[in-house]
């Protein structure tokens, strides 16, 4: 089992920045990866890490602006985001899958965290 902990969340002004923090507990997790859900939007992908870290993928409406990236030591996934906008306000979600193969799909990953709150407002 693993257990995931989001935190880092909050409200921000437009152009300000925010950095999450997934703690996780547990067996060891292959990629680690974080997805958003808006109000009556579905869930959907954000960035993805392998295990070594030498591999990341991102949704292209956050590219250049969000970077992934983890410690192993710590057991720990972070999410550095800049340049907010409206449209990232949303739960943000940690979600771990055991094979070491990103994947964008929600239901590839077998743990999720309980989410945190981002708005981004002025």
């Amino acid at each position: 089992q693993v257990q995931l902990v989001e935190s880092g969340g909050g409200l921000v002004q437009p152009g300000g920045s925010l950095t999450l923090s997934c703690a996780a507990s547990g067996r060891s997790s292959a990629v680690m990866g974080w997805f958003r859900q808006a109000p009556g939007k579905e869930r959907e992908f954000v960035a993805a890490i392998t295990w070594s870290g030498d591999t990341t993928a991102y949704a292209d409406s956050v590219k250049g602006r969000f970077t992934i990236s983890r410690d192993n030591a710590k057991n720990t996934v972070y999410l550095q985001m800049n340049s907010l906008n409206a449209e990232d306000t949303a739960v943000y979600y940690c979600a771990a899958r055991r094979y070491n193969a990103i994947v964008d799909r929600p239901s590839e990953y077998y743990y999720w965290g309980q989410g945190t709150q981002v708005t981004v407002s002025s």
